[in-house]
Parts: structure tokens; sequence; C-alpha cells
């Protein structure tokens, strides 16, 4: 007994120290985004020069993500994380990586539209006073992959190639946003009906009106639902949208008293350029 206690200790020494040593290990070609939409912009960048990992995984809503500690090491061992700086998860959880300083936040120079993302989740209320949704928009991504390029850029000044990513991501930029803004002036809806507010940067952007049916975690009022439902039998409203992180049933009867179709939209989707596309036919037809 007393030597497989002795063996017990070493190997339990061992692991410990094997542990301490992979926290300390720095991964300079792993590169972190808190969200999915964001990853095309940094790989268009940096081509496959960097692995680009997304911490929240595909079908998890953002609000209720909590990382895996061993996911919590990767990240602090990463090159560079990119982030919105406006989602809550965001500011909970970088705050407790060790090198403040490879934390970009993407949202500077865009301009902030007062509201909430809230959300209900588990009997947990979360909401904040600026909406976060900036990747909704190519004008917002725009300034997302001019602020990701810089930092970029001012970790590695001597990789001269990845202005070349940056050039070919605008122009791409550059032609979403015509493409988008072509299909809201030829289009004879300049409103469209949502559960929850996720397009409010994109409608800001093209001149539509965004009517949620959610407000701050909570249904609108009775007399405000009537309103929306009465203006859009009038108007012939044909979609009612909902996230894929809400279920279909927070629409439907709002759909039955209009007439119109409940359509999955999911503003989370990785692909965020055929993404806009898709939403932006969907809101025009």
């Amino acid at each position: 007994m007393k030597h497989l206690s002795i063996l017990l200790c070493t190997a339990a020494c061992a692991l410990l120290a094997a542990t301490s040593c992979s926290t300390d290990k720095r991964n300079d070609h792993t590169i972190y985004v808190s969200i999915a939409p964001i990853k095309p912009l940094i790989t268009e960048i940096v081509g496959d020069d960097f692995e680009v990992e997304v911490l929240v995984p595909a079908g998890v809503s953002p609000e209720t993500f909590e990382p895996t500690p061993k996911q919590f090491i990767a990240l602090n061992n990463s090159r560079l994380i990119f982030g919105t700086g406006l989602l809550d998860f965001e500011k909970n959880l970088l705050n407790k990586v060790r090198e403040q300083t490879k934390i970009v936040d993407l949202s500077r120079g865009v301009e902030p539209i007062a509201g909430s993302c809230s959300h209900t989740h588990h009997g947990k209320h979360c909401a904040h006073g600026v909406d976060p949704h900036i990747w909704c928009s190519p004008k917002e991504l725009m300034i997302m992959a001019e602020n990701a390029f810089e930092a970029i850029r001012t970790a590695m000044p001597d990789s001269l190639k990845y202005e070349a990513g940056y050039d070919n991501l605008c122009q791409k930029l550059l032609d979403l946003d015509e493409e988008v803004g072509e299909m809201c002036r030829c289009s004879a809806n300049n409103y469209f009906i949502i559960y929850h507010p996720a397009l409010t940067y994109f409608a800001r952007d093209y001149g539509l009106q965004q009517v949620a049916i959610e407000h701050e975690g909570k249904e609108v009022s009775a007399k405000r639902l009537a309103s929306i439902i009465d203006a859009a039998r009038k108007d012939g409203v044909k979609r009612v949208f909902y996230q894929s992180q809400f279920p279909k049933s927070s629409v439907e009867v709002v759909c039955g008293d209009i007439g119109a179709e409940a359509v999955e939209i999911n503003p989370l989707d990785e692909d965020v350029f055929d993404n806009i596309r898709f939403m932006t036919n969907l809101i025009t037809e």
C-alpha cells in the first residue's frame, strides 16, 4: 500500500506539472472569435496562416454559453481574440483573460443603436442598453473588418501579405453593400416583422423599419400587438421572421392572425455574406 501511495502521488504530481506547462504554452497559430459570423472576416485577412476557432458552438445561444475549462485554457493561449464588444457573455468571459491587450473590440467606430439584446433563458434575464447585432449589416461589417485588420497589422507588423486579404475582403463587402442596397431600393416593402429585434442595424442602414414582437425579453403589449397585426393585414405582409434560437411557436399565433408565413432565420450563421443575402431576399420579396 505504501508503494502504491507513492506511485499515485508521483503520477498526480506529473499530471499537475504537465497541466501547468500546457496552460503557459502559447499557441501562436490560433485566433479566437466570439461568434461564428466574425470568423469569415478574420479568415479572409489571414488566409491559412492561422486556425480561426469560434467560441460559441453552432446552435448554442451566446446568452447561455459557458466555456469548458479546456476551451478557456486555449483562449488564454491564443494569439488574438476578436469580439463584437457588445455581447454580455463577451464582457463577462473576456475580462478573465490574462492578456487583455490581445482582445479586439470590433465595434469601435460603429454608431451604436440604443436598445436591448434581452433574452430570458432558464429563468435568467440578461439585458443591456446597446443593440449588439452589428454583424447583420454590410456597412457595419466594413467597420468591423477595418478594426480587425488594424489589430492584425499591429500584432504582426512584418506580415505585409495580410493587406491583400483585407483589400479582397473590403471589395467583397462593398459588393454586398451595393447588392443589398439595390434589393432594398427596388422592394415595395418598407418594413418587416420579426420576433426578436436582431436586424436593427440592417434596417437603419438600408432605410427599412424593423417591427419587433418581443422587446427587452418580453412580448409587446396586447394593444401594440393588435396594431401590428392590423397594419400587417392591410399591407399584405407575407412573412413573420423568428430566429432559430427561439421556437416557432413564438410567432405562430401572430402569423395565424395576419395570414402570414412563419420564416426561420439565423443571424448567427457562419457564412455571414450569403446569410445577409438570404435574409435580404426574404425581406424584400
